[in-house]
């Protein structure tokens, strides 16, 4: 059976929820549509650590952050990184994981008042511990109301990887951080000359620009 078509009128009352940012986030980021996709990428060394765990800070605002560890676990550079973002003031909405099992993660996301924000970190060791692109997919496709952001190596501009190339162009929301400044690169963009700075010193040592940063 043919699956239906639809009219604009039928697109347009089609009830989507978006994620409430505001300030910087929503100048950068836009409002994306919650449980799309998000795909983190960039070279080692440009601040996407950082980033992310300043993103994942942003999102405890909004609900509960589950971080799945699977590169750093949960070691001295872990430990620095939760101290230097102050990650203890949100204690509440923010949980670290280290298993890499699929199923598991499954089963943890199915329990009621499960986190509503799920980061992967990386996309390349879940892959290495099960994650097949259509596991991967199709986990997302269960939880549609969450929000999965998969943070991903890189190679010479590129991920790292055919199944985390296919994971990027699905993605609804794309973020590359280049020089210490993340880009949005997705479908909700915000002011399309706007970037998020991650560490203003380090962009300033990156651009040759002043510390007036736009976001930092």
């Amino acid at each position: 059976m043919a699956k239906r078509a639809y009219s604009p009128k039928d697109v347009a009352n089609i009830k989507c929820k978006a994620l409430p940012f505001e300030g910087q986030w929503r100048d950068v980021f836009g409002q994306p549509e919650e449980g799309d996709t998000w795909f983190i990428s960039g070279p080692s060394a440009s601040g996407k650590s950082s980033f992310v765990m300043q993103f994942a800070k942003m999102l405890c605002g909004i609900g509960n952050v589950l971080y799945v560890s699977l590169e750093e676990g949960v070691g001295l550079s872990m430990q620095r990184r939760l101290a230097q973002f102050k990650m203890s003031d949100v204690q509440g909405s923010f949980r670290i994981i280290t298993d890499g099992d699929i199923k598991a993660l499954e089963e943890r996301l199915a329990k009621p008042k499960s986190a509503k924000f799920i980061i992967v970190d990386s996309y390349q060791y879940a892959y290495e511990a099960g994650w097949e692109y259509s596991l991967t997919k199709a986990l997302i496709e269960r939880f549609k109301r969450k929000t999965f952001i998969f943070v991903s190596q890189e190679d010479k501009g590129k991920p790292i990887g055919k199944p985390a190339i296919r994971l990027k162009y699905a993605a609804g929301v794309k973020v590359r951080t280049q020089g210490f400044r993340a880009y949005c690169q997705g479908r909700y963009s915000g002011n399309v000359s706007e970037y998020y700075t991650i560490w203003a010193e380090k962009a300033v040592e990156v651009y040759n620009d002043s510390l007036t940063t736009k976001h930092n």
